[in-house]
């Protein structure tokens, strides 16, 4: 239930860490999260310049979250990474009409993204008691994510 602010100071404290360690290229930070992390992952990529690239699965877009003031989408000009968004076709708390409509903003602001689509499938489809799903379509979306981050954090 944190608020964006406190998210973001945890996520700018975590790159500060990551920059200290050896085994880290700092040039080669990526940014994920699922559900509010994926209206995360949509809200800091354009505002945090130290990630290369994000992945966004089943955000929200449009949403303010909790107490907020701004919605993901409306920080797309500053947008400068690529996003890669996962997201199931039958997602009710965050529908796919609001995705369609958020990459229609991406493509028209020139912003990179790719977009995966899993038809069928609900909110959540990839976590479930707090480990990833080992069916086919899990194994598919997390190798959609590092994947992405291979190819655009070379």
């Amino acid at each position: 239930q944190a608020g964006d602010p406190e998210v973001e100071e945890i996520v700018r404290s975590s790159i500060t860490a990551l920059k200290t360690r050896q085994d880290v290229d700092p040039r080669k930070l990526g940014l994920t999260g699922f559900c509010a992390g994926g209206r995360f992952t949509m809200l800091f990529l354009p505002q945090i310049k130290d990630f290369g690239a994000g992945v966004a699965f089943y955000g929200f877009p449009y949403s303010r979250g909790n107490t907020n003031t701004t919605t993901p989408a409306e920080h797309i000009s500053k947008l400068s990474a690529p996003i890669l968004i996962i997201h199931p076709s039958r997602d009710q708390p965050s529908p796919i009409s609001g995705i369609y409509n958020y990459t229609r903003e991406l493509d028209a602001a020139d912003r990179y993204y790719e977009l995966k689509v899993y038809q069928g499938k609900p909110h959540g489809f990839m976590i479930v008691n707090g480990t990833f799903v080992q069916d086919t379509v899990g194994k598919d979306a997390y190798a959609e994510m590092t994947g992405f981050f291979r190819r655009m954090l070379e």
